[in-house]
């Protein structure tokens, strides 16, 4: 059997996790960290894979009242251990979307209070990488103006996107959301050791947002 039930490190709650398929880094755990709640968010968490984002995101945010979320996925097992997970610590305020996110239903329009985006960000082909594992770290089936888009598609007028990408790609993040109304707002870069040259980074941006950027202390992680 090759899925295991590991331990989120919050309260005791546990997530769905399969050997043999693509499995979460810290990148993900970064991310939700980052993303601050509001009471009453609607959360869609695009490329969800095992949807470690949303449930780390949602453990964290407890205290909020009236949170509920929609994981898109394009790959049905990896959707299918969401599913798992959400039933495994009794989380009734979870749904999934199988399929592309260039496919979003015309249901999710302007939706979503936030989104959260922990996206395949590596450039190149998948050389002799496992095609399932290759699409969650690179850009195979959906690039960043796709996200882009999608994000536009599926947020409220004033609503956050909370997205991790490579550090050297800030400037092309900053261009393709501002192609799409949707301001950076705030910028966290992640770093290997203190003084070194950042290798991730973390923004916040808002549809609709005016221009004005703070800039976070770098992580070291």
């Amino acid at each position: 059997m090759s899925e295991v039930i590991e331990d989120m490190g919050i309260d005791g709650l546990k997530i769905v996790q399969d050997t043999e398929l693509y499995r979460f880094t810290s990148d993900s755990v970064l991310l939700s960290r980052f993303a601050r709640a509001k009471n009453g968010d609607k959360v869609a968490d695009f490329c969800s894979g095992s949807g470690i984002v949303a449930f780390h995101f949602h453990a964290l945010n407890r205290d909020k009242k009236g949170l509920s979320y929609t994981l898109f996925e394009l790959q049905e097992p990896l959707c299918a251990l969401s599913k798992k997970t959400a039933a495994l610590n009794g989380f009734d305020n979870f749904e999934f979307c199988n399929g592309r996110l260039q496919d979003i239903p015309e249901s999710y329009r302007e939706q979503f209070s936030l989104v959260l985006c922990n996206p395949p960000y590596e450039r190149g082909g998948f050389e002799n990488d496992d095609y399932s594992k290759a699409i969650c770290r690179k850009e195979l089936t959906i690039t960043l103006l796709e996200i882009a888009k999608a994000a536009a598609f599926a947020l409220k007028f004033g609503g956050r996107l909370a997205l991790i990408n490579r550090a050297d790609r800030l400037a092309e993040l900053c261009y393709v959301l501002k192609e799409y109304n949707i301001e950076v707002k705030r910028v966290q870069f992640v770093a290997g050791k203190e003084g070194a040259k950042p290798y991730l980074v973390m923004v916040e941006a808002v549809k609709g947002g005016k221009p004005a950027c703070e800039i976070l202390p770098t992580i070291i992680n």
